[in-house]
């Protein structure tokens, strides 16, 4: 299926990754942080000062003790950092260069193509890599005793910046076919592997046993929900899963090599970057970004990015790679007030709304963008911009309204369960009320689950 979108916009931000990989090898320690898992309820099986090997077990879910958080490296335990509530927030291993590792079920090739699926998922929840898959409704990890009745791969991203996928199932094609082996052993109905329509790379297309899709147009074109509704759209009580093709290829590597894959590719891009260094960049699994960014940073008052400038996070430049963090974007951490604000004849400043002069004359610049908001938090008002960035069937003032009155009928009928918060991000850098309205989305989706509808 080819589909091509006409509703959104493509931020025209500079500093896009090349896609070439460099080595990135001054890491001398490795970190996990349990709070990027939702929901698990704590249980820490080492101190400070314990050694563990690549793989070993460092944390499981009260809630379910088969899912369990591993270490991405071999070594010492140096530190249990705990935040509110004495949940942990980071644990952080100093790396041993013997590296030991441990070993979990290893499989050929062939062997992944009968693989039963309760061995699957055993392995992908013992590890941790669980949390690769995500499921509609409620965008959340993956609940193994509900079979989806398909699963979407997403091979393409069109938000500012994520890591190539290309880029990345290239420099292991194997890797990644035997993640989309796996992926056809979980599900009784298709695999949908979802492409960019000018993608030309040989390994996204040659993938076997799947369906590939094609989608052209603007950001957010490359999101999931888009490609579920135009593709296999969802009806009441379905349940569908979603995984990114640069995760499958850890995945697929895991099951090849019965091991955690010590390392992964990144993206590293961003206005904030010098030039010369917008790469992607293979790292270690949760290994500390800091001397990478010192010498790629060229801001002298850097915001660091975990993750793309939509719907990133916010981190230190001191702090570790995240599980499920393919990219580094850099931003200035702009703090400027303009004279006389919107108003002023500039030049030199980006408006979707293209009030200002610069976006008329300039509409093939790349724009250095900082985090300035250009305004504060005021209250809404229906201008019918979310609908021009909007490519679903959604009604966006509707449903924020909805959510924000408590109202879950209403928020379902008005298309919530098909959402996940990602897909309001383009409406969140063009609200002129400067609302979090990622925020709204995950509270609404939060709150009809915790009801049981």
């Amino acid at each position: 299926m080819d589909v091509r979108i006409k509703k959104g916009f493509d931020i025209p931000l500079a500093g896009k990754p090349a896609p070439e990989i460099a080595t990135e090898e001054s890491c001398s320690t490795v970190a996990v942080y349990p709070l990027e898992f939702e929901g698990m309820k704590q249980r820490l099986k080492v101190a400070e000062g314990d050694v563990v090997r690549r793989g070993g077990e460092l944390m499981e879910d009260k809630a379910n003790e088969a899912f369990k958080l591993r270490a991405p490296g071999a070594g010492r335990i140096t530190s249990v950092v705990r935040g509110a509530r004495r949940f942990v927030e980071q644990i952080v291993i100093e790396l041993d260069p013997a590296d030991e590792v441990e070993s979990f079920d290893r499989y050929t090739a062939d062997q992944l193509l009968t693989l039963d699926r309760a061995k699957i998922l055993a392995q992908l929840t013992t590890t941790g890599y669980l949390a690769f898959i995500r499921q509609r409704p409620f965008s959340h990890m993956a609940n193994v005793s509900t079979p989806p009745k398909s699963i979407f791969v997403n091979a393409m991203n069109t938000a500012p910046f994520g890591a190539d996928a290309e880029t990345v199932v290239h420099d292991d094609p194997v890797a990644f076919q035997a993640g989309l082996d796996l992926m056809t052993r979980l599900t009784d109905g298709a695999v949908h592997l979802c492409l960019a329509a000018d993608e030309r790379g040989a390994t996204l297309r040659g993938a076997q046993r799947v369906q590939t899709h094609t989608f052209a147009g603007p950001h957010p074109s490359g999101n999931s929900s888009l490609h579920i509704s135009r593709v296999d759209p969802m009806d009441p009580h379905d349940v569908v899963w979603t995984v990114k093709a640069i995760d499958l290829v850890l995945i697929g590597r895991l099951f090849l090599d019965g091991a955690l894959p010590a390392t992964r590719i990144i993206a590293v891009g961003g206005p904030g970057v010098t030039a010369d260094a917008c790469r992607h960049y293979r790292v270690r699994n949760g290994g500390n970004l800091g001397p990478l960014l010192s010498r790629v940073i060229a801001e002298a008052s850097p915001r660091v990015i975990a993750g793309d400038i939509l719907s990133g996070q916010a981190i230190e430049t001191s702090d570790h790679l995240r599980l499920q963090q393919s990219a580094v974007t850099v931003i200035a951490e702009d703090t400027r007030r303009r004279f006389l604000g919107w108003t002023s004849p500039s030049l030199d400043q980006f408006s979707f709304m293209r009030l200002l002069p610069s976006t008329w004359l300039r509409r093939s610049h790349q724009w250095s963008l900082g985090s300035n908001l250009n305004g504060g938090l005021r209250a809404m008002v229906l201008t019918g911009h979310y609908d021009k960035v909007m490519p679903l069937n959604i009604m966006v003032d509707y449903l924020l309204r909805a959510v924000l009155a408590g109202d879950t009928d209403e928020s379902i009928a008005l298309g919530i369960l098909e959402t996940d918060p990602e897909d309001f991000a383009l409406c969140e850098f063009i609200c002129p009320s400067k609302v979090n309205l990622q925020a709204i989305i995950r509270r609404g989706l939060d709150a009809i689950e915790e009801e049981g509808v």
